[in-house]
């Protein structure tokens, strides 16, 4: 018979004050403390099963265990996610919408993309060296806003960069927000998806014609299993899912500079320009610094795991930051080491900084490799492109700000071409 075991539990109530303080760390502490990779506890006065590690992402991500329906609270769907997109689909729904994404991710659609960031870096460079300084961060979502409209095919004027860079920043900066800040991200997805849902509605009124390979083209014409067009609201959800998450890049663009800058030596073997050190010092700035603290799910049907007895419905949080820090899984995780991919062996499991398991029928986000490329060519473009100067400021930053970044936001000055 198979031994029954009990989770390793959380005494009190309620730990949803505690998860607000430790952030990205919440699963990681209680993981070190049990000495276990699954615990259950409670917030919002619901159990809660926590889970990290190789094993448990495989887990996490068999679809025969887990759905996403009703996983996400309202207030991350009303911000960060939108209602009834990709992600809060299972099954053939959820398979049929994501096929939708991942058709848009062609070789020549990834090298497309790769030219209009450095396109667009080069066009700031030259403002920047006319600027006593700049804060990397609120530049870098500027630079994503036009990539990301250019590359998606929604028409974006000049003049309303600033605040279209802003209202999509509004909706990955606000979901764990209290008060005000967190009513902002949510005037701002009401605001982008009334935009987007009058275009959805222009090209298929055939008024506006976006280019046929376009993600505002491919979304506004794509039919569900049932045969229909996507309701416009859902389709005004889906192309968030595509704006939204490239202009979030500018987190990890943050970190890419403070890693530069942080680990001069690392930078400097990036001077040759080599394709292969780019990618492994992008995927250390990934897998080293935090971006998506963990991800939901709840039990589809009972089923038994390891011992463990896993209830229908219960909510499930997957560590996606302490899973890419596991000391198990990575040798001396808390040091900057980007030669750790050179010879790395892919798994969708042990290094999940934008989720894991399947890209065509798992959850595993389908913007990942325009991810990569955006990265790599801004890394390019800090290293080998541009000199400048890191004044006095605070570079450190919380892991209790979600999303976490250096609190400067990284301030640069005296920024000159080579």
């Amino acid at each position: 018979m198979t031994e029954v075991k009990h989770f390793p539990k959380e005494e009190g109530l309620d730990h949803s004050l505690d998860l607000l303080k430790e952030g990205y760390l919440f699963i990681t502490n209680r993981s070190t403390a049990f000495q276990s990779d699954i615990f259950e506890t409670r917030l919002l006065g619901e159990r809660v099963i926590c889970l990290r590690g190789r094993e448990a992402a495989a887990l996490f991500y068999d679809p025969q265990k887990f759905k996403r329906e009703g996983a996400s609270p309202n207030r991350i769907q009303k911000t960060l996610l939108g209602k009834k997109g990709v992600q809060t689909l299972d099954d053939e729904a959820h398979h049929h919408r994501k096929a939708m994404f991942m058709s848009l991710m062609t070789p020549v659609s990834l090298q497309r993309m790769r030219a209009l960031i450095k396109k667009e870096w080069d066009i700031a460079a030259k403002k920047f060296s006319q600027e006593k300084e700049i804060i990397l961060y609120d530049e870098a979502k500027k630079v994503l806003c036009r990539a990301a409209c250019d590359w998606a095919g929604v028409p974006l004027k000049e003049n309303d960069v600033e605040e279209t860079a802003n209202l999509l920043g509004l909706l990955f900066e606000t979901p764990a927000a209290l008060g005000p800040k967190h009513w902002q991200g949510r005037h701002a997805r009401t605001k982008l998806e009334k935009w987007l849902k009058e275009l959805v509605i222009e090209v298929r009124n055939g008024k506006f014609i976006p280019p046929e390979d376009k993600s505002l083209f491919i979304i506004s014409n794509h039919r569900q299993l049932d045969g229909e067009l996507l309701d416009t609201d859902i389709a005004a959800v889906e192309l968030l899912n595509i704006l939204r998450p490239i202009v979030a890049v500018a987190v990890y663009i943050c970190f890419t500079a403070l890693a530069v800058f942080q680990h001069p030596k690392e930078a400097g073997k990036l001077r040759s320009n080599d394709e292969n050190l780019l990618q492994n010092f992008v995927q250390e700035v990934r897998r080293f610094y935090p971006f998506f603290p963990f991800a939901p799910a709840r039990v589809k049907a009972d089923f038994t795991w390891n011992g463990y007895s896993f209830e229908e419905n219960t909510l499930t949080l997957l560590d996606l930051y302490g899973t890419n820090h596991h000391p198990k899984l990575w040798d001396n995780p808390e040091l900057f080491q980007p030669n750790r991919f050179s010879n790395w062996k892919d798994s969708p499991f042990s290094f999940i900084p934008q989720g894991g398991g399947d890209y065509d029928f798992g959850h595993r986000c389908a913007g990942e490799w325009v991810t990569i490329e955006i990265m790599k060519e801004t890394l390019n473009f800090l290293v080998n492109k541009i000199s400048f100067a890191i004044p006095d400021q605070d570079l450190s930053y919380s892991f209790n700000d979600i999303p976490a970044l250096p609190h400067s936001k990284f301030i640069m000055k005296e920024i000159h071409l080579k």
